[in-house]
């Protein structure tokens, strides 16, 4: 029995910090954390990838694959794909139905014109849905939705009450960089945790999830945080621990989606 894996990088850049202020954008020191990502970090995640000859993700928002064309010619070299990550990481509870649809709207086109490929699924900007996503997923034929808690397994979405065709893969904050990496002076009660904690995190999730039928292994980090040498080291270690189980299948999040749909959709 494996374990679909499924490494995933959102590329926010800058946007992570300008979206939630935009006065943020006139702070050179804040925006320089968002450089790292595209200009540093990348590049070592790249080449981890590349060393180990596994699967991942990339979810781009529209205006970072405008902004840094060079660094998108690098994941698509690479031989990764480029997957909806809203266009300006505007968080989408905070907006109507026409502005969300013009963040989907303008995203796609971005990525279509930089990639030559339609995305073919959707993560949200700050992890949250709103009354309106689900339906503008299917608009723009997407095919998976990363962005629930809800199970460890993956499940058709539903809408209203309406079972879609859209696969849901869930995630958990436990596997997230954010909450043990991100920091920020200007947010009280921050904490950087230590990269040996986090692996034991990361591999202990492992190891009970790959003795349960079903379920798949989801990790969500950004190359800001994760591109640091420290972080990338548990990065590291926790894909050596991964392949030296025996039962960890990298995938795409396309890929798996395109695997487990027509199962899901007969059941």
């Amino acid at each position: 029995m494996t374990t679909p894996v499924l490494l995933t990088f959102d590329m926010d850049a800058e946007l992570l910090w300008t979206a939630r202020d935009p006065a943020g954008a006139a702070k050179p020191v804040w925006v320089s954390q968002g450089h790292y990502g595209p200009n540093v970090g990348l590049p070592r995640i790249l080449a981890l990838l590349k060393r180990y000859g596994i699967g991942a993700t990339f979810f781009v928002p529209g205006q970072v694959v405008e902004r840094y064309p060079a660094a998108i010619e690098s994941i698509l070299d690479a031989g990764f794909v480029i997957e909806h990550h809203s266009h300006t990481h505007t968080w989408s509870d905070t907006l109507g139905r026409d502005q969300e649809a013009e963040e989907f709207g303008r995203a796609a086109e971005a990525i279509v014109k930089a990639t030559g490929r339609a995305p073919r699924g959707w993560r949200s900007p700050a992890a949250e849905l709103t009354p309106h996503s689900v339906s503008l997923m299917e608009e723009h034929g997407m095919i998976f939705s990363s962005n629930l808690f809800d199970s460890d397994s993956v499940h058709l979405l539903e809408d209203d009450g309406r079972t879609t065709g859209i696969v849901e893969i869930p995630f958990a904050w436990p596997l997230v960089d954010t909450p043990v990496f991100m920091y920020s002076n200007r947010v009280t009660g921050r904490v950087m945790s230590a990269p040996s904690a986090v692996l034991e995190t990361w591999t202990r999730e492992f190891d009970g999830l790959s003795r349960e039928e079903g379920t798949h292994f989801m990790l969500a980090t950004h190359p800001q945080f994760i591109g640091r040498p420290s972080r990338l080291w548990a990065l590291e270690q926790l894909v050596e621990h991964l392949l030296s189980s025996g039962r960890a299948e990298f995938l795409s999040c396309a890929d798996y989606a395109e695997r487990v749909r027509p199962g899901l959709v007969a059941g």
